[in-house]
């Protein structure tokens, strides 16, 4: 009897599940639509005669979370001089977060966001930022990044957990991001983990203990299966696709995220998001 089990599931897998699949109605492609008007001011856009910045060769090595969707952990993404920098300029331009349920009007709302941001100014070290993160993505077609901003989270501060992208439904959006920190501080167990509790990580174990919070021990094979955290590792970033690549302009569910509770200290990160095609 147990064979004749065991052969029926062996049918069901290799015959007639890739013929459901074949039948299935499959998600449609958006059409290839101009872009749509956007305030360019918002857009990291060079003026006409602007010079490229004389920037330093690239430093950070990459470690694949996942593929689907595409998830990299980058080390060294951030120099020390770049994040002295960012220090810097940011201090004096930081205002209280605010949130958006319409893409157009927005609100102060501690409970749901509790930080300070600041729109970096596009000095040649930011420009230079930007350059790579856009190397990063191969330097895509019809992308742009948007200005680059930080973020700074004292004792408690936090973001729930939200989306970076909203409706892809005209072929345009937030493509991608990337959450880099500039600084961490008070030692030890500091919280403001940046979460995603849907996303799945396999495989690594105990090597991916030193940036995703892992059981207690951090023994091989611990940390796996679904929701993965990562810890703020000062100069490290996550870079992260927001829309499946079948040109469907459906988002990843997996890119659900937070920014968890810090516990002590100070905690700057700086977000860089692109925005562009979807297909």
């Amino acid at each position: 009897m147990f064979s004749y089990v065991v052969a029926g599931i062996a049918i069901f897998l290799f015959v007639c599940n890739p013929v459901l699949q074949y039948f299935s109605p499959q998600p449609s492609r958006l059409p290839r639509t101009p872009r749509p008007p956007i305030n360019e001011s918002l857009l990291a856009i060079d003026g006409p005669n602007q010079t490229a910045p004389d920037c330093p060769p690239d430093a950070y090595s990459i470690h694949i979370v996942s593929k689907a969707p595409l998830v990299i952990y980058i080390e060294n993404f951030l120099s020390e001089d770049e994040r002295a920098h960012l220090l810097e300029i940011s201090e004096p331009l930081f205002e209280p977060s605010t949130v958006t349920s319409d893409g157009d009007t927005t609100r102060r709302d501690a409970l749901v966001r509790d930080s300070e941001v600041a729109a970096t100014p596009r000095t040649d070290a930011v420009r230079c930022v930007e350059r790579r993160a856009l190397a990063f993505q191969g330097w895509r077609r019809d992308l742009w990044l948007e200005r680059l901003r930080t973020q700074r989270y004292r004792p408690a501060g936090h973001y729930a957990h939200h989306f970076d992208w909203g409706s892809g439904a005209r072929g345009w959006g937030r493509v991608s991001s990337f959450m880099a920190w500039v600084h961490v501080d008070g030692g030890g167990d500091v919280g403001g983990g940046t979460e995603f509790p849907l996303l799945r990580r396999e495989g690594g174990g105990g090597r991916w203990c030193r940036w995703v919070e892992c059981a207690e021990g951090g023994e091989e094979g611990e940390g796996e299966g679904e929701g993965v955290t990562f810890k703020p590792v000062a100069g490290n970033a996550v870079f992260w696709e927001n829309f499946m690549p079948d040109g469907s302009g459906r988002g990843w569910d997996e890119s659900w995220h937070a920014g968890l509770p810090v516990k002590k200290g100070t905690k700057v990160g700086l977000n860089i998001w692109s925005w562009g095609r979807l297909s």
